[in-house]
């Protein structure tokens, strides 16, 4: 299982969110973490609710969940999926 660890900008992003979301996101994030493999993350990304970011310096990925983005990457080595922001779908790729 990997571990979930949130950026200072996405423990702010989560203050700017109403409570039920809160609650839908937090429980969506430790299933999708719970439960992640490359098997996984391929069936996602064929579904299109994972999707790989272009002309980044990283690698980071964007995860659907309802109206809200979570951009995200992963770091192999530590088994930890960075929560790097989380916002509407509107604002996501500013």
């Amino acid at each position: 299982m990997y571990e979930i660890d949130f950026s200072k900008v996405a423990r702010k992003d989560f203050k700017t969110i109403n409570k039920s979301d809160i609650q839908f996101l937090y429980d969506s994030l430790y299933d999708f973490a719970k439960n992640f493999s490359s098997e996984y993350e391929i069936s996602l990304m064929t579904t299109g609710k994972i999707k790989k970011l272009q002309g980044q310096k990283e690698e980071l990925y964007r995860l659907k969940l309802r109206t809200y983005r979570v951009i995200y990457k992963k770091e192999e080595d530590r088994l930890i999926i960075l929560v790097l922001h989380v916002t509407t779908r509107e604002g996501a790729y500013r």
